[in-house]
């Protein structure tokens, strides 16, 4: 994102009004509550629930998993 990182302290999550952190290296701005990654294309945020992927914590392996 070659755009100031003054955006991160005006823009927010479109769901849960949050904080956004930028994941640099997916061009990413990551909502840590909703769990939800909104690309960025071409320097710019797409702030659209629906073109937003969903990121899941990692798996903690169990006992019961091989």
């Amino acid at each position: 994102m070659s755009a100031n990182s003054k955006i991160l302290d005006v823009i927010a999550c479109p769901l849960c009004k949050g904080k956004l952190h930028y994941d640099k290296n997916a061009q990413e701005l990551i909502c840590n509550f909703d769990k939800l990654a909104f690309p960025i294309k071409q320097g710019v945020p797409v702030m659209i629930v629906e073109q937003a992927k969903s990121i899941e914590p990692r798996h903690k392996k169990t006992s019961t998993d091989k």
